[in-house]
């Protein structure tokens, strides 16, 4: 009997810095058919490689531009490295071109969403900046020394019910908390493993709000969730209540969380997201306000996802949809372009 003939190899470039600290997954240990570049910025290898790429590796961070794709005749993929495909230019890829994304995010969102909960309710910002000047205060030397909180038996509010705030969900009814939610399916079933106090529909957010001692935002980017957490959501929040944004920065209205902030409407934020992209070399820093004078912010650079078993698991996505598209077998996480 003939052998089945293998099907041809493909030219895969990564514009994504990141992924070449992969290359053992993306490549297989060099065990891969396909010709892999990784190339970003002004290397000139990009324009070299550029009329044969079969595949595109990109990013939010690093996007395809048009003049890049239309550069590329032999295009067949373009795969995002993450789950936002909001700067990829859809309307300069030809009805042809597949487009792809991956996730594996949101356990270490959680974990970073409980890390901070739990740093804003322990005052744990105040306490090390204290021991780092050589000062020993606690409730048991300072009388006027705030008490910590623990999370079990508080109310955790989600805003948003993806993979993000599913993932938020378990761990903090893991922890003891009473979990609720606003989605836009307030019917649609509940995930696996997932405990829900309660669910409401997006125009029951203010009652989410009121209710809850942490405020998880989780919603997708988008014209309907662009300052979606404004002076009067932050103003329904209870006084002694944190907000943690894991979305997007644009959802939440940047003036009205720094004077929530300043004013103590609120006890606390954490800000992995911002409203503006540092890596944009005209628009540092990330923020038109400053938060580094607030004492009551936990402030990350946008790395509650940055562990190395997410980005391993993204790239192992990204290979195995290489192979699936060179032996014509269906891809995982396909995005609809309409």
């Amino acid at each position: 009997m003939p052998s089945t003939p293998l099907p041809p190899p493909l030219n895969v470039l990564v514009t994504e810095p990141i992924m070449a600290r992969f290359t053992d997954v993306l490549t297989r240990n060099g065990d891969s058919p396909h010709a892999w570049t990784f190339a970003w910025g002004d290397d000139p290898r990009i324009a070299e490689v550029a009329p044969t790429t079969d595949v595109l590796v990109c990013s939010s961070a690093t996007p395809a531009t048009p003049e890049l794709l239309a550069s590329m005749p032999q295009l067949r993929l373009v795969h995002v490295t993450g789950a936002g495909v909001d700067k990829i230019p859809l309307e300069a890829l030809s009805d042809d071109v597949r487009l792809a994304n991956t996730y594996h995010h949101g356990r270490s969102i959680a974990e970073h969403v409980m890390m901070v909960s739990m740093m804003l309710l322990r005052g744990v910002l105040r306490s090390e900046a204290d021991m780092r000047h050589g000062v020993w205060s606690n409730v048991l030397v300072s009388g006027d020394y705030p008490f910590g909180g623990v999370l079990a038996g508080r109310t955790l509010g989600i805003v948003g019910f993806g993979e993000i705030g599913s993932s938020v969900a378990r761990l903090g009814s893991a922890l003891g908390m009473k979990v609720r939610a606003v989605r836009r399916n307030p019917d649609a079933p509940v995930p696996e493993g997932v405990e829900l106090d309660w669910v409401g529909p997006d125009s029951a957010l203010h009652e989410l709000l009121a209710a809850s001692d942490v405020v998880v935002v989780t919603v997708p980017m988008s014209e309907e969730t662009r300052g979606l957490i404004d002076a009067d959501a932050l103003a329904a929040m209870r006084s002694s209540a944190v907000l943690v944004n894991v979305a997007r920065g644009p959802v939440v209205d940047e003036q009205a969380l720094h004077d929530a902030l300043t004013a103590g409407t609120i006890a606390g934020a954490g800000i992995d997201v911002w409203w503006r992209n540092p890596r944009d070399p005209d628009a540092p820093p990330p923020s038109h306000l400053d938060f580094t004078k607030l004492a009551n912010v936990v402030l990350t650079p946008h790395q509650s996802g940055h562990t190395v078993e997410v980005f391993g698991q993204r790239a192992q996505d990204i290979t195995d949809n290489v192979d699936a598209l060179a032996e014509g077998r269906p891809l995982r996480n396909p995005v609809s372009r309409n």
